[in-house]
């Protein structure tokens, strides 16, 4: 499975559209942004017009930081007095007050209802790469103001400093911040796994590596609580490659409407990809699941199969030597048998289907 998972980590990671030679151009769109965000698991990327509150900024903040693996659910202790111990954000909270990311208010408060100014929000990525405020002299929010727009932080963002974030905000802000240099010299984003591509754009093909899981097809939403390490709820989710709440409808439709539900997920982003199984994909991948009617193999080449049948009809090309394996007489799958295909789809110009297995799954 190793070689296939390798294969599966370099086309998942941009499950929302086929892969492009477009996608490393300096502009780095806000597609881009996304998918580099989504799998780092620093915020979902949904609903980018939605405003965002300083308690989701200050989970954002940590899901960005080193203590992304021990930030519990819960609070042992209520740092503020609107922030009791079991506040969605509690834990998150105290974290980065305690590490100086962000302040509270005269009075004791967090007021973490209340929405991020980027003034604040840039005291909070400046603490990230490790500015204290003994780095600022004078007016201090004028000051750290300075330093984002020296560092380059304020790429594809227009924003005054009293101004309120949303969303597709947060996301340019902390893609800028994975590319920036910590104040000891180290790109922020390396803690993240993130490599610059030749054009100095974030390459999103290798953050996810050997430790993608998957694939698996379950066929309820409980058997995908309990298959994922990492609660649901937590998670940024990609629903036959388009980005979708955790809580999506959309995710309950997909079980109660399929032969199953075809999972990968990435433990450190938090990161899962589900593609219902039977539904073909134009862009990005698709899950089938059939009966193997027949093996097609090249009149030159008695040897090496080039590609399968299934019982619905389509032809399923074997391009790659694992895949060919797998399906030849030295594999273990023979016509008769029952298997989860995981396939690309292209079309030419005169109109013709081509369907690639990328993967798949005895049943």
């Amino acid at each position: 499975m190793d070689g296939r998972r390798m294969a599966a980590s370099l086309a998942v990671v941009l499950a929302a559209t086929a892969a492009s030679p477009m996608i490393t151009e300096a502009s780095a769109n806000i597609d881009l942004r996304k998918k580099v965000i989504g799998v780092s698991g620093i915020m979902s990327t949904t609903n980018l017009d939605m405003t965002v509150t300083r308690g989701e900024f200050a989970s954002m903040l940590v899901n960005a930081s080193s203590y992304r693996s021990t930030v519990s659910g819960t609070s042992s202790t209520s740092v503020f007095a609107d922030v009791p111990r079991n506040h969605e954000y509690a834990a998150q909270i105290r974290i980065a007050a305690e590490q100086g990311w962000m302040n509270g208010y005269l009075g004791g408060n967090f007021k973490p209802d209340e929405y991020i100014t980027l003034q604040d929000a840039v005291k909070g990525v400046l603490g990230l790469l490790g500015y204290e405020n003994s780095d600022f002299t004078g007016d201090q929010s004028g000051s750290r103001l300075s330093k984002y727009h020296f560092l380059e932080l304020d790429e594809n963002l227009n924003k005054e400093a009293l101004e309120v974030l949303k969303k597709e905000d947060c996301i340019n802000l902390f893609y800028n911040l994975l590319k920036t240099d910590t104040k000891s010299g180290t790109m922020f984003g390396k803690s993240l796994d993130c490599e610059l591509t030749e054009d100095g754009e974030i390459n999103p093909f290798t953050m996810v590596d050997n430790s993608l899981k998957g694939p698996k097809v379950v066929r309820s939403k409980n058997r995908l609580d309990s298959y994922l390490p990492f609660k649901l709820s937590a998670a940024n989710v990609y629903l036959d490659g388009e980005a979708v709440s955790n809580s999506s409808e959309a995710i309950t439709v997909a079980f109660d409407s399929a032969d199953g539900v075809l999972v990968y997920y990435h433990s450190l982003s938090k990161t899962v990809w589900l593609y219902t199984v039977g539904n073909e994909n134009e862009s990005g991948r698709s899950a089938v699941f059939g009966e193997i009617s027949n093996v097609v193999y090249n009149s030159t080449d008695l040897m090496t199969p080039s590609a399968i049948i299934l019982d619905d009809g389509n032809t399923y090309e074997l391009t790659s030597t694992e895949m060919q394996f797998a399906f030849s007489s030295y594999g273990d799958l023979r016509v008769g048998d029952t298997v989860n295909l995981v396939y690309t789809m292209s079309t030419d110009s005169e109109g013709n289907e081509t369907r690639t297995v990328i993967d798949y799954i005895e049943d």
